[in-house]
């Protein structure tokens, strides 16, 4: 029996998906709990060592297109169930790692892999069981995130302290598995798509390309390359995101190794990106919520770029002092720009395509935006050895960030210019092509009459 859109089965749909986003995008935030413990048994440099959490980032971004021909194929069911255990496999495995390739091979390649089909399948399950609901869904959906930045630090803390770096991937190996339950849940949902016609089982008339060709045109068509050379809207801001996302992450990894090393307690240090998650908790479906307003639609582009400004002036304050309650106080206003950035970043995408192609122009944002994610960390960690400062990374996060909005905001607002200005172009020519109209289908005398009579009474006819 298939369920019902915005029925009552939607709602356990909506809880099973709150979970899968706590279990898998909130997971990299506790990484930083680990770095310095990964660095010391593996006698690695800070760059070294920074390729783990930049190998998970960019899995879990960049396995979209691979998720989305999952998910066409066998369905949301049974891609979330399946991340769930290649997640689970990829951290029971990294127990037994003698060395830093084999723990990015592990915990890195095949649990980013696992995240990214569970997260992305959550996602895409929402379209389906939510409708007329589907902004107080998704945004209902976000506070997963948020629980999994709040809690993943603290568990990571104390099985850290307990049994070692080995005994929590153990762990967190088994916590991972209840993707599988979730994914459980989905039950299959009734849709109002057109059933595609069958194929003609006549031969076709024209030659067949070849097998190169046939990879290439679908390339082009599911990473959305037309879109990028004909929409300027979309190459602004896929960009400008990208750009964004060489400085976005570098505080969830370095605050906490940051704060240690100044002589905040580990256990405070590890707090700190919990009150990003727990801010997020309540500030994300308010968020949320005004962003699926009519009347701020037209903005939401330029809310998302002030949004990315004050995420990179925030980051300044770390540079400040390492005191924790400076410390504190950055969180606190970091979680209200992050949560910004993470509640129209996909909402943006929408305004700037086509619906019918927003799955092609989500595959290339998310491949772009998964290449960012991993050479971030490992260029962060090698500017950390070679300046021995911390403060280096946050300097850096802001530069990149806040030349992001302006190039993002400067852009829009310069396409949206050229749009205006071609508009009355085209307005004034039709307007004239309208005024000549009237004479178009008129004889010569009758034009010579037309022209020495008054007016109004060119319209009569």
């Amino acid at each position: 029996v298939l369920e019902q859109a915005d029925g009552q089965w939607a709602w356990v749909v909506l809880m099973a998906c709150i979970v899968t986003q706590a279990l898998t995008l909130g997971f990299p935030s506790c990484i930083g709990v680990f770095f310095t413990d990964l660095q010391r048994d593996f006698q690695a440099t800070n760059s070294e060592t920074s390729w783990f959490p930049s190998i998970m980032g960019a899995t879990l971004h960049g396995g979209g297109p691979l998720c989305s021909i999952l998910i066409k194929r066998f369905g949301c069911r049974v891609t979330m169930m399946l991340g769930g255990m290649l997640s689970s496999l990829g951290m029971v495995a990294s127990c037994f790692s003698a060395s830093l390739s084999q723990l990015f091979l592990t915990a890195g390649l095949i649990t980013g892999l696992g995240m990214c089909f569970s997260f992305q399948s959550s996602i895409a399950v929402m379209g389906l069981y939510f409708v007329r609901r589907r902004p107080l869904a998704n945004a209902l959906a976000s506070i997963g995130n948020s629980l999994g930045v709040t809690l993943w630090p603290l568990l990571a803390r104390y099985l850290l302290e307990m049994l070692g770096w080995r005994g929590a991937f153990l762990i967190f190996g088994g916590i991972l598995l209840h993707c599988c339950v979730c994914g459980a849940l989905l039950r299959p949902v009734a849709t109002h798509a057109v059933p595609e016609p069958k194929e003609d089982p006549s031969p076709p008339k024209t030659p067949t390309r070849s097998c190169l060709a046939t990879c290439v045109s679908t390339i082009q068509y599911h990473l959305a390359l037309d879109i990028l050379r004909h929409n300027m809207g979309f190459c602004i801001y896929v960009v400008g995101v990208t750009w964004m996302m060489l400085g976005f992450p570098l505080p969830h990894i370095f605050l906490v190794p940051y704060a240690m090393h100044h002589g905040v307690d580990e256990y405070w240090a590890a707090m700190l990106m919990s009150v990003v998650g727990f801010c997020n908790i309540f500030l994300r479906p308010v968020a949320g919520l005004l962003a699926g307003r009519k009347s701020l639609a037209a903005y939401r582009k330029y809310l998302f770029t002030a949004a990315i400004l004050v995420n990179g002036l925030t980051n300044l304050i770390c540079t400040v002092s390492a005191d924790f309650s400076v410390l504190l106080s950055y969180c606190l206003v970091y979680s209200l720009s992050m949560c910004g950035i993470g509640i129209l970043i996909f909402e943006v995408l929408m305004d700037t395509v086509p619906m019918d192609r927003f799955p092609s122009a989500l595959g290339l944002f998310t491949v772009l935006c998964g290449v960012a994610s991993l050479i971030s960390p490992p260029l962060a960690g090698l500017l950390l050895d070679t300046t021995n400062n911390f403060k280096s990374i946050f300097y850096a996060s802001s530069f990149l960030l806040i030349s992001a909005s302006l190039f993002i905001g400067g852009g829009f607002y310069t396409e949206e210019k050229k749009k205006k200005l071609k508009q009355n172009g085209q307005a004034k020519v039709e307007d004239a092509i309208s005024e000549s109209a009237p004479m178009q289908g008129l004889t010569s005398e009758d034009k010579d009459g037309a022209r020495k009579q008054v007016g109004p009474e060119n319209i009569c006819y």
